[in-house]
């Protein structure tokens, strides 16, 4: 079982308690629920940078990132930094996240927020609403088109953009539907956690027009950005760059401030 299989496994127990912890009548109750959402495809297809920073305290391929960071203060510094959006992992067992820091984020910012989350289980999305999403992400490696369907389609009757995210050309031709707003190419093999930039350029030729594209994974140099742009590349999930430095925000501000000029 590689460890794909594993977070999925142990995702499907998770969301099983949760359920039988919190009813869905307790979400759609939230004060967050019926709050207007924000476009992260919109800022991608207006902004000159693209960037989406992410708040990652760990990760299976690099373990610890960085423990000490208080997600408020860093979306707040990402906001600042001039940001498209804010990723935000609230997997707990793998990456250290929770649904607690999506909140903060939100309570800390404007910006658009996506949920960065293992979703096997419509829950999840009305979970990702109720605590302050924008976006959630979907992961073709892990679900059917009917799966995808059924998630993305619920995504926009509330209000929730969504990415959807591919690794190779079997994924992406599964993926290809009108309840997407976002296609993104993790350049991460999630089996094998090889990155290589020549995903998202073999890519980025099958995603029609109409879908903005985010590269995502093993982006660390503006020269990589600079790369990916004439391949019709809008939107660039970058978070273990920024994360493994001391100050996050700074990191991210220093970076978007090389690709301005």
């Amino acid at each position: 079982m590689n460890i794909l299989d594993k977070i999925i496994a142990d995702k499907y127990k998770e969301v099983a308690l949760k359920k039988s912890v919190v009813p869905i009548s307790q979400l759609e109750a939230s004060s967050l629920f019926k709050r207007d959402t924000f476009s992260l495809a919109t800022a991608l297809r207006n902004s000159t940078t693209g960037i989406i920073a992410e708040h990652k305290r760990r990760s299976p391929s690099k373990g610890t990132i960085n423990q000490n960071t208080n997600v408020g203060q860093v979306a707040k510094g990402y906001r600042n930094a001039g940001v498209c959006g804010i990723s935000v992992l609230t997997d707990i067992k793998y990456f250290g996240g929770s649904l607690e820091d999506l909140q903060l984020a939100r309570a800390s910012v404007n910006t658009p927020l996506l949920r960065k989350e293992f979703i096997i289980d419509e829950y999840q999305i009305l979970e990702a609403k109720a605590n302050g999403a924008d976006v959630i992400l979907l992961i073709a490696a892990v679900l059917s088109r009917e799966q995808i369907k059924t998630f993305s389609e619920l995504a926009k009757s509330l209000n929730l953009e969504v990415l959807l995210e591919v690794h190779n050309e079997e994924e992406l031709q599964k993926s290809i539907m009108p309840s997407i707003d976002m296609l993104g190419v993790n350049n991460r093999n999630l089996k094998t956690f090889e990155v290589s930039l020549e995903t998202s350029k073999a890519l980025s030729k099958m995603i029609p027009d109409n879908f903005v594209k985010v590269s995502e994974s093993g982006i660390s140099a503006v020269d990589t950005i600079q790369e990916l742009r004439p391949y019709g590349y809008q939107g660039f999930l970058i978070g273990e760059n920024f994360m493994k430095t001391e100050n996050p925000s700074e990191s991210a501000n220093a970076f978007i401030q090389k690709i301005a000029r």
